[in-house]
């Protein structure tokens, strides 16, 4: 075991939470009036502390807490939620949400709200959605579907082996998965389908499962169809190169449509133009974008532009890239925009004022579909805590904030916001 030390995070104005009574006993966040009382809290928290040492070289403790970080603001969008994925095997995912109408971003929500569950949300937070009154974070490395309600409080879970992108239809859940574990080395060797999973939403049930291509991550609808963008990740350096197509009607895969090498995300647009990303093999086969029309059955563009992660809005795509070369052994990073309409990329550089210096590996990207406010993450080095940053419109940095371990999936609370 590597000597290990603990690092306490904590922005300069934050305040403690406003438990309800009875909440946070113990930790210190309320207040007491037996000095001896304090002394032996701080004592049971930091003996709680160094149990909790792994063979990591640093550990990364977070203490849920309430920021300040703006002026208040009022419209339909009434808050976010930012799931920060963590270090694989650091059981460390979590979970944090900003509130419009107070101008207030709170960390590690889930905690304060589950006190009861031992192991919080998991290993890994791979994506995250709202449909109807039930929120889902998918926890890859825990196998399983967090169910919560809209303030985050735990209602269930679904049981799902390395699953890994969710979307919703009908009174379903569409999740993809892996379908095996997580291999301990990667030869080209790994031979398990993938499969996208059924779930009915009012029973938390898998009612069914449909058998796509290799390592299956993100999907879309489109009508009466499902597309899945295979990705082979585990089948290095043999690719999947493939979208799965599923009839919604029947279930059934009824097509595998060859696009490019390690297919990773799919968003289509309200023409039912699929944009589909390659993440290329990371050394002669660059990174692409890929636009499908799904009524003409086609591949209608590709685009040169190296993707990482992409925000729909309207017409047009947000795309944040970090594309690692293992020929040049470095990072090329980008912020782009394409004009879904005219197919074209329209800019470079949406940070317009300097500040994406600021940003070491820009990992999450979205945008709030009323105000237009540009939200990115920054994963720093994957072991210390990430950060939030929050452009206008224009570019021009507004505020950031301090997030948690690998800050990468949003999704909004507000009426009909997951209905756009």
């Amino acid at each position: 075991m590597h000597n290990s030390q603990f690092t306490i995070h904590n922005d300069s104005q934050a305040v403690p939470l406003p438990f309800p009574k009875g909440e946070g006993q113990g930790w210190g966040l309320e207040p007491m009036h037996n000095s001896l009382f304090i002394l032996r809290n701080v004592t049971t928290l930091l003996v709680l502390l160094l149990a909790l040492v792994s063979c990591r070289e640093e550990v990364e403790i977070f203490i849920p807490e309430e920021v300040e970080v703006t002026q208040p603001e009022y419209t339909s969008v009434t808050g976010f939620y930012l799931l920060n994925e963590a270090n694989m095997s650091s059981n460390s995912a979590s979970l944090d949400y900003y509130d419009y109408a107070r101008g207030r971003y709170m960390r590690n929500i889930y905690a304060i709200r589950n006190p009861h569950v031992v192991k919080d949300l998991g290993d890994v937070g791979n994506d995250i959605g709202i449909y109807g009154s039930k929120m889902y974070a998918v926890i890859n490395c825990s196998n399983k579907v967090e169910v919560m309600d809209l303030r985050a409080r735990r209602i269930g879970q679904v049981d799902v082996p390395n699953c890994r992108y969710i979307k919703f239809h009908g009174g379903y859940a569409y999740l993809t998965s892996y379908a095996g574990p997580v291999p301990t080395t990667v030869d080209g060797t790994y031979k398990q389908y993938g499969y996208v999973a059924k779930i009915d939403t009012a029973t938390l049930q898998v009612v069914d499962t449909c058998v796509v291509g290799f390592q299956p991550d993100q999907l879309d609808i489109v009508g009466d169809k499902i597309y899945v963008a295979n990705s082979g990740g585990y089948m290095v350096p043999n690719y999947e190169n493939t979208l799965s197509v599923i009839d919604l009607a029947t279930f059934k895969q009824v097509e595998r449509i060859p696009i490019a090498i390690n297919l990773n995300l799919c968003q289509a647009d309200r023409r039912g133009i699929l944009w589909v990303t390659s993440r290329g093999d990371y050394g002669n086969a660059q990174s692409k974008l890929f636009a499908y029309d799904t009524r003409k059955h086609r591949l209608v563009k590709t685009l040169d532009v190296q993707v990482s992660n992409m925000w729909m809005d309207g017409d047009s795509l947000y795309i944040i890239s970090n594309e690692w070369s293992n020929v040049t052994m470095s990072s090329v990073r980008g912020y782009a925009i394409v004009n879904t309409l005219t197919m074209e990329q329209v800019s470079d550089h949406f940070i317009t004022d300097g500040t994406e210096e600021q940003i070491t590996l820009p990992y999450g990207v979205a945008v709030n579909p009323i105000t237009k406010d540009i939200y990115v993450t920054d994963a720093k080095d994957y072991v210390h805590p990430g950060r939030l940053y929050c452009y206008g419109r224009d570019g021009v940095l507004k505020w950031d904030v301090l997030a948690g371990n690998i800050p990468a999936h949003f999704v909004f609370v507000g009426d009909n916001v997951n209905e756009h």
